[in-house]
């Protein structure tokens, strides 16, 4: 009788155990009532009071994935969405760049692919939460990380400190964005359940009370949603604000780090908050790959620790224009074009092995099917296209340009032009007269890189390698030119106050500074491009054609465009333009090769391409529907 009652009620107990435990798994992983567009009652948001998350006091697991809308043609913003969703994903990162957003001071520009308040509204319709990153500072490889180069106007200004110049421009930058963002909260009905205080700190630490003035920023004007801080792991202990969560920076899985985080908050969630799917690339250096095998046996084991998780990056897309960003480690080194990082999808949105690892992962976690990804579109390969016409720099300058008259040289910044704001990206050409010859000396003040001329006569380049040239003797006065190219400000690192772009200093003849210049801003602005259209000195393409010089043709496309990349075999270094867009740079020395040049750039009959080449220019650029990214070096 008692044998039997006991079995009775050890057998009624182990169902429990197994209802419970059923339970708590449904209830742990299936988040299907956990999205954006279906959970009512709001009130609690997303805490982090002890060791795991909760959602509206629900356990959750961030599973999230970084893109940049910014970086992706908008067009495309619901396709990348879908498949992050379709890949196991909840939760999308971004950050805001503010360069872009106040590229002139105070006024401000939200609209078309810069529309943020669209972007989140349409992750919430898709299923996706958001951790928004709005730095100031994003890092990011982008130029000055984020920062809008009219700071460095001012000779004493210190970023990313509570300097006074700094601080009284965030705070009119976080009144504006603000209003848009506060609507857009967790508890407002909205997708943002967590807003990151500035970025990565730890690594600067200019400044111990800058964190927590960056916090209050926020508070003070409407955040209510989790903080956290992002770091990694040697700036943990320095990128810490009390009042917010501690996440953590990382590729290869180290255990060490996630311990770390508890010494520095016991008691938390963990969360990597960028676990890098691959890596970007330099001018001159190999396209970066991180394997795929690799990169998702890390995954698992992050996940198993019980952290949370966000993919940086899940898609990269493009550094567009003059937006790449740059490294000063050891040396001076731009990035390229193309931000596709390596990601889990491809810089044009397609999938790659790394997805369906992932999703095959995802599935497992989550114990439920995901729905299946979009179908990929086919990329076009409109063959070869002929450049015909030709114009020199030296042939439009006068009639588009007026130049600015200084007795000193002036850098980009600083220039009188933009209504006061100063010439952020592009090119600058300084000009002046010289009697003779003789040995010209930048003492390092160029920045980043100087054609130097003769009257049109190419002599060679100045930049931080090379800081002298022989200019050979002439008779009578000759006109000295400098074209300087600014190839992206430093994104990272201690050097963020000194990024300057042009001449930044004086350039010596035979040991005298030079003085009286013309100086021609080439920011290359849609204003400009279309007094080029207009000017009439285009003419038939020489046999042989040197730059600087703008190139001119037609890509023809029949029926609905789609997406391409173009290719400039014999080409040197310049920039491409198609339909008055600014597709980024190329440059012979790799490791890109090509361009990528979305369908929604291109329309039906004719689209024009100008190319502006700096030295040897080719005769086609080819249409290919592959992209070329150069040679490949896998990260240990």
């Amino acid at each position: 009788m008692w044998g039997c009652g006991g079995r009775r009620r050890r057998r009624l107990g182990a169902l429990l155990l197994v209802l419970l435990l059923g339970g708590l798994l449904l209830r742990r992983f299936n988040w299907s009532s956990l999205v954006p567009l279906q959970l009512r009652g709001r009130t609690l948001g997303l805490q982090a009071e002890d060791s795991e998350f909760h959602l509206e006091g629900m356990p959750f697991r961030i599973f999230g994935g970084s893109m940049h809308y910014f970086r992706v043609p908008k067009e495309y913003w619901r396709d990348r969405m879908v498949k992050m969703k379709t890949c196991g994903l909840n939760t999308l990162t971004t950050y805001v760049p503010w360069n872009l957003h106040e590229a002139a001071n105070g006024k401000f520009d939200f609209s078309g692919n810069l529309d943020l308040e669209a972007f989140l509204t349409l992750a919430a319709e898709v299923g996706l939460w958001v951790i928004l990153r709005p730095g100031p500072y994003i890092c990011s490889e982008w130029d000055l990380g984020g920062l809008p180069s009219w700071l460095l106007q001012d000779p004493e200004m210190q970023l990313r400190t509570t300097y006074k110049g700094f601080t009284e421009a965030v705070d009119a930058y976080f009144d504006h964005l603000m209003t848009r963002v506060v609507p857009l909260q967790y508890k407002k009905g909205g997708p943002i359940i967590a807003v990151q205080v500035e970025n990565e700190y730890g690594s600067y630490a200019k400044d111990p009370q800058y964190l927590t003035y960056i916090k209050m920023a926020l508070l003070d004007r409407g955040i209510v949603e989790l903080l956290m801080t992002s770091d990694n792991r040697d700036g943990l202990s320095s990128g810490y604000v009390e009042g917010a969560l501690a996440t953590v920076n990382f590729q290869k899985m180290d255990y060490s780090f996630l311990d770390f985080l508890d010494k520095v908050q016991q008691n938390k969630p963990k969360m990597v908050m960028e676990y890098w799917t691959g890596w970007f690339d330099s001018w001159g250096g190999p396209h970066n790959i991180f394997d795929a095998d690799d990169m998702v046996n890390s995954v698992a084991e992050v996940l198993k620790t019980g952290a949370s998780i966000n993919l940086y990056m899940f898609h990269g897309g493009t550094n567009f224009g003059f937006m790449n960003g740059a490294l000063d480690s050891d040396e001076y080194k731009p990035d390229v074009t193309s931000y596709d990082y390596d990601a889990v999808l491809t810089e044009a949105g397609d999938y790659t092995s790394k997805f369906f690892k992932l999703r095959q992962l995802f599935t497992k976690i989550i114990g439920q099917p995901l729905p299946p990804p979009p179908m990929i579109t086919a990329k076009a390969s409109y063959g070869a296209v002929l450049l015909p016409q030709y114009v020199s720099l030296w042939e439009v300058l006068p009639s588009i340009v007026e130049p600015v008259k200084s007795e000193f040289p002036v850098n980009m910044e600083n220039l009188p032009v933009n209504d006061g704001n100063g010439q952020a990206y592009g090119y600058t050409l300084y000009e002046t007269v010289i009697s003779g010859g003789g040995q010209l000396h930048s003492r390092d003040h160029v920045r980043d890189r100087a054609q130097v001329f003769v009257n049109t006569v190419f002599v060679g380049f100045l930049d931080y390698n090379t800081v002298e040239l022989s200019i050979p003797e002439g008779q009578g006065f000759r006109q000295l030119r400098l074209l300087v190219e600014n190839c992206g400000r430093v994104n990272y690192g201690l050097v963020l106050n000194e990024q300057r772009k042009g001449l930044i200093g004086d350039v010596f003849l035979n040991k005298t500074p030079l003085r009286n210049f013309k100086i021609y801003s080439l920011e290359m602005k849609p204003g400009f491009m279309e007094s080029l259209r207009g000017v009439t000195a285009w003419s038939t393409i020489p046999d042989y054609a040197v730059g600087p010089a703008f190139f001119r043709g037609n890509l023809q496309v029949q029926y609905l465009p789609r997406d391409t990349f173009l290719k400039l075999e014999g080409w040197e270094k310049g920039v491409v333009f198609v339909n008055g867009e600014n597709l980024g740079r190329y440059w012979k020395i790799g490791p890109q090769e090509t361009l990528y040049l979305p369908a929604t750039w291109l329309q039906p009959g004719n689209n024009e391409i100008i190319v502006f080449e700096e030295r040897t220019a080719g005769r086609i650029i080819q249409s290919v529907d592959m992209p070329y990214l150069g040679r490949t070096h896998y990260l240990d």
